[in-house]
């Protein structure tokens, strides 16, 4: 009798379990949905129009968002969370949780490009040559959204979510300041994310490992002698040089590179002479350099400059070429942690259902998230904004882009579902392969 009354204590106990577990799967499963909800509610979305049209009102470039951190610092201030300000110059860093471990980060970037606004609209930007022209004012929108869902729902939450409004992410590397400044040393992961007008309103995607390509920039001076554009026998054009340097430049990735090994050369700037009838003594140009894998990125820039000095001495010309690793350091490729792929993936398909789930391939744009994931374990994805119903959206970094701002509830329910699941599964299930390798 004792041994029979000992099995059925153990499938007693076997069965209370897997209702436990069952009926916790259930509750995780139903977040996603529950904080979608939420944020759609008209005076959430009310809110978050609101606060994305004000910062898309004032851009303020890379190390001057001094506005923007003060409307973020405001409404942090409004739903009772805590934050550090300033942090890598004009970041914020709020606190939603326990104040203790596990933690978990979402981050979004808060600056704006040196682009004339051309879309003519109540809410167009009021300064002149300057624009937020990439998302950014959606994605500081969704994570104030976010933090408003997560602080709503604090009992809840099995540790601290820490929220990261970052500087400086066009070029400035804000993601790296804000890694060196120490304030996300015990964080276990980090969440962010970036509007695509490539994508239906309701859609994400993401994919596991490589994501995104590193990117650098470079500045090359090709010096020759000036003169009168009537006596170019008297001169040495620079003008000429620089054209064949850029003709050549394109040759690196046409002739050089392996075509499944995707490379980009971009030339974008180009200075010379203000007058219509002068040679000048010098010319400038400017551009980007962009490869998947970290050798192909350090053998593009060596042939940068190879070409540059070469084809200008060609030219009877010099030149000095600068990458701008100071002012504007390289961004390492975005790669996706796999385990925390899966996580996102089965968090997106909750809340949105498998078919608005859209695997992406490797995409040649390049983010400064991938300074968080050389610290830390980390996940970058999209949120989808077209209308299927309209023309389709302008491209990120186009004076005519614009945000479908039906999205935000999207951003910030995924943002909010993401920071809750990671702590509650950390809590009840820390063998989980996203989880174990940081305890």
């Amino acid at each position: 009798m004792s041994f029979c009354k000992l099995v059925s204590f153990v499938l007693i106990l076997h069965l209370l379990n897997s209702c436990l577990i069952s009926c916790s799967s259930n509750e995780l499963s139903q977040f996603p949905k529950k904080f979608l909800s939420l944020a759609k509610r008209d005076d959430f979305f009310d809110w978050m129009v609101g606060i994305r049209r004000r910062i898309h009102e004032n851009p303020e470039l890379g190390y001057e968002e001094v506005e923007t951190s003060k409307l973020v610092r405001t409404e942090l201030e409004k739903m009772g969370v805590s934050y550090k300000y300033p942090v890598a110059v004009t970041g914020v860093i709020g606190y939603v949780g326990t104040g203790h471990a596990p933690f978990v980060a979402l981050r979004a970037d808060m600056d704006a490009l040196p682009i004339q606004e051309m879309v003519e609209w109540e809410h167009k930007s009021k300064i002149p040559g300057k624009m937020h022209a990439c998302g950014h004012d959606a994605h500081t929108t969704m994570l104030l959204g976010a933090a408003k869902l997560l602080k709503e729902h604090q009992e809840e939450l099995q540790g601290t979510v820490i929220l990261v409004f970052q500087p400086a992410e066009e070029g400035g590397a804000g993601a790296k300041k804000i890694v060196e400044a120490g304030v996300l040393e015990n964080v276990g992961a980090i969440f962010g994310l970036h509007v695509s007008n490539l994508l239906g309103l309701g859609q994400v995607s993401s994919r596991e490992g490589l994501l995104m390509a590193g990117s650098g920039r470079f500045k090359a001076t090709i010096s020759g002698k000036g003169g009168h554009a009537a006596l170019p026998q008297f001169a040495i054009d620079p003008v000429l040089a620089a054209s064949n340097v850029i003709l050549s430049l394109q040759h690196l990735v046409s002739r050089e590179a392996d075509p499944l090994d995707s490379q980009v050369v971009t030339v974008a700037k180009f200075e010379g002479s203000d007058a219509f009838n002068v040679i000048p003594d010098f010319v400038t140009i400017g551009g980007t350099f962009r490869a998947l894998s970290p050798k192909s990125f350090e053998q593009l820039k060596q042939r940068i400059e190879q070409v540059i000095t070469t084809q200008a001495s060609v030219n009877m010309c010099n030149a000095t070429v600068d990458f701008l690793e100071d002012e504007s350091p390289p961004f390492p490729p975005t790669e996706n942690d796999e385990a925390l792929h899966l996580f996102y993936e089965n968090v997106s398909v909750d809340m949105l259902g498998i078919e608005n789930y859209v695997e992406t391939r490797p995409v040649m744009v390049s983010e400064d998230f991938a300074f968080y994931r050389e610290a830390m374990r980390g996940h970058f994805s999209f949120v989808g904004m077209q209308n299927k119903s309209h023309s389709p959206m302008a491209n990120p970094h186009s004076p005519y882009f614009e945000v479908n701002e039906e999205l935000l509830p999207y951003g910030a329910s995924l943002l909010a579902s993401l920071a809750t699941r990671y702590l509650l599964e950390s809590s009840s299930s820390p063998n989980k392969s996203y989880i174990k390798d940081e305890l």
